[in-house]
């Protein structure tokens, strides 16, 4: 019988440590189960993981296939990279942006490291992103905004000692049920609550002490309605306010009276009120794509660590906790080149700039001058015909990105290369598909949303005809520019030493962390300079505090909700609103199954389809945008205000109704809201 093999479940950003046992013969893992030794959850996971890890459901891609006579047939390894490689070439001679890259949270650090090092080392393209920036850019821009740095400053070991867990746009229910637990358990003591702040009722509410219904995108008008209640009732941190920030006195004059956002919003003054005192005691502020999945998504998480700056919520048990969704979303922020070069090096400083080009050894004009449009821009920059050729590495645009019907016929009109380990919407576009190995089939390692390496390991073989990610994007990098990477194969540790001396002194230190030490400890905590530390709460120590802003403090935020993205009005009377489900996996591929023919359910109050009755036929309906109209099946919901439609965002037909704006600062899309109206199916 084949051993216990300790991995990191890669299901969401937990970070749970798991045990896997692969199968006596073939390929496949035999069974999956909590690892009672792994210092960050010990032994608890979520049935879900278990399952997903053990038994996904997708249809495998288990060997290359490339498009001929208007069909993907299979092919060789030698014949597929030959013509990505024969096109990527054609495409970058005359232009080093000729080629786009998305990557995603769902890659090992190793392989988003070499990702990043091929698109912005090897190709020199700004049009390089990942499907993290569809989910947590807003997040990251308002940390780096507020504190100077990207990540949450509370860890886990802040959840047990806090009284006020305050859950906003978030449904740690279904998306986060380890962490959940923790969060349920300390609100569950008699001097401790939990808040929920959320539109729709979600699993998460029916544990809450309170549930603020709000109405869709005002969150930051709620958010400053909150804080002018706290100014009005004197409940603010003087003492912390002037010895630790910046910017206070101006927010208070920009403030809205509580009356007028509170109206914005929705809610009542006496809610107001209620989540104002729950400030009083140390708050945990939890937030998730609904409040980052929009055009005020900086601005309004600014908003929410303004809350905990005018407060003093900024020590242990305290603060901004903003909720990662897939398992290394953390990690490619940190080390994939995306927004920052690996560390968190800032992308226009010269220093760090030469220092990454010499550790790769390339010229410093070959890297480009910023990060890029954001995956949106992306597309944009596809349709245009700037990039000629597109690179998807375990990510699905055409189901996964707002207006998803304009990226499909992009892509359709693109040289697409699809790497990844299921077939997916986007795969059935490709001109070739590079079959990708999954979980328990890896080698590599994660990083969780409070900062913790770990390792994931293979327990079983891959497919003959299938290939890690790393392999591939290393293959790649070898025929377009022999010195980039290790020759024969590029090991992952080989990869992560290179990466982990780069981050040496600075501010997401890994130097300390290497492959000998997580074999000992399993998990450890960055910033980690020295062989034995490891991170705790950050910009906080006993004497004090200390950020790495331009004047060493936190800095508060102006601003103020302006509206909509796209307001309802006579034509489009209703909003449509998207959330998670607790069984399903980002764009479903894992959890679906081969089949996709479904319809997505809305979920709709009883009394929105009594006053739209003619547009209901047999428990369907159709509803549409100014974009697109998509056939789906009715559940009454009650805990779904009048006039809000709910939709799940892992149906592949979901987002062909959302909207592709994107906020300004973060360039994330406005997923959250959108206008839309229902038809009868027989007219769609």
């Amino acid at each position: 019988m084949s051993r216990w093999i300790p991995t990191t479940c890669l299901r969401c950003a937990v970070g749970c440590g798991l045990l896997q046992r692969g199968a006596d013969s073939g390929f496949g893992l035999e069974t999956v189960r909590g690892d009672t030794s792994h210092p960050v959850t010990d032994g608890l996971a979520c049935q879900r993981g278990v399952n997903e890890t053990a038994n996904s459901n997708g249809e495998r891609l288990t060997r290359p296939l490339i498009r001929s006579d208007g069909g993907l047939m299979p092919t060789s390894w030698d014949t597929a990279l030959g013509v990505v490689v024969e096109r990527f070439r054609a495409a970058l001679d005359s232009n080093p942006d000729g080629v786009a890259v998305l990557g995603s949270g769902q890659q090992t650090n190793e392989a988003a490291y070499a990702l990043g090092k091929l698109a912005r080392g090897g190709f020199g393209t700004r049009y390089y992103d990942a499907n993290t920036t569809l989910c947590m850019a807003s997040a990251v821009t308002a940390y780096y905004q507020a504190f100077g740095s990207d990540a949450p400053p509370p860890t886990y070991d802040d959840i047990p000692e806090a009284k006020t867990h305050l859950i906003w746009g978030a449904n740690p229910a279904a998306a986060h049920p380890v962490m959940y637990r923790w969060i349920v358990d300390s609100a569950a003591d008699d001097d401790s609550q939990m808040i929920v702040v959320d539109p729709v009722a979600s699993e998460t509410v029916d544990d809450a002490d309170k549930h603020v219904q709000l109405e869709p995108g005002t969150d930051l008008a709620f958010a400053r309605a909150v804080l002018a209640q706290l100014v009005e009732d004197d409940a603010i941190d003087d003492s912390f306010i002037e010895s630790a920030t910046v910017g206070f006195d101006r927010l208070r004059e920009e403030l809205p009276t509580v009356e007028s956002a509170a109206a914005t919003a929705g809610v009542s003054v006496e809610t107001i009120e209620r989540v104002a005192a729950a400030f009083e005691d140390s708050t945990l502020v939890y937030w998730g794509m609904g409040v980052n999945q929009s055009v005020q998504g900086t601005a309004t998480a600014r908003a929410l660590i303004d809350l905990c700056l005018a407060t003093g919520n900024l020590r242990p048990g305290s603060g901004p906790f903003s909720l990662t969704g897939q398992a290394n979303s953390m990690g490619t922020r940190l080390c994939s080149s995306k927004g920052t070069w690996p560390g968190h090096r800032p992308f226009d400083a010269p220093d760090h700039r030469e220092t990454v080009a010499e550790t790769w050894g390339v010229p410093v004009g070959r890297l480009p001058d910023d990060p890029g449009p954001g995956p949106v821009g992306i597309v944009d920059a596809l349709a245009e015909g700037t990039p000629e050729a597109c690179w998807t590495v375990a990510t699905n645009p055409v189901a996964g990105m707002p207006d998803a019907d304009r990226v499909k016929e992009t892509l359709s009109e693109t040289f697409l290369v699809v790497q990844d380990a299921f077939m997916t919407e986007t795969a059935e576009l490709a001109d070739v598909v590079l079959p990708a190995a999954t979980w328990g089939e890896s080698e590599g390692t994660v990083t969780n949303m409070e900062r913790t390496v770990s390792r994931v390991r293979a327990a079983t073989e891959t497919p003959s005809k299938v290939r890690q990610d790393i392999d591939i994007i290393a293959t790649i990098g070898h025929r377009l520019d022999d010195d980039l990477f290790e020759r024969p194969v590029l090991e992952p540790e080989s990869a992560y030493e290179e990466f982990r001396k780069l981050t040496e002194d600075t501010p997401a230190d890994l130097s300390g962390i290497t492959y000998e030490r997580l074999e000992r400890e399993l998990a450890v905590r960055w910033p980690a300079p020295g062989s034995e530390s490891q991170g705790g709460y950050r910009y906080y120590s006993g004497d004090g505090w200390s950020f790495p802003t331009d004047p060493g403090r936190a800095q508060f935020s102006i601003g103020m909700h302006r509206g909509l993205a796209e307001p309802v009005d006579e034509q489009y009377p209703l909003t449509l609103t998207t959330g998670r489900e607790s069984d399903a996996y980002n764009t479903g591929v894992r959890t679906r199954g081969e089949e996709t023919t479904d319809l997505p359910v809305a979920r709709i109050h009883p009394e929105t389809t009594m006053s739209h009755s003619e547009a209901f036929e047999r428990g369907e309906t159709v509803v549409a945008s100014r974009r697109a109209s998509v056939t789906v099946s009715v559940q009454p919901d009650e805990g779904i205000p009048e006039g809000v439609i709910w939709l799940p965002i892992h149906h592949p037909a979901v987002n062909t109704l959302t909207l592709p704006t994107v906020d300004p600062e973060s360039d994330e899309p406005n997923f959250k809201q959108c206008a839309v109206r229902l038809r009868a199916p027989a007219d769609n």
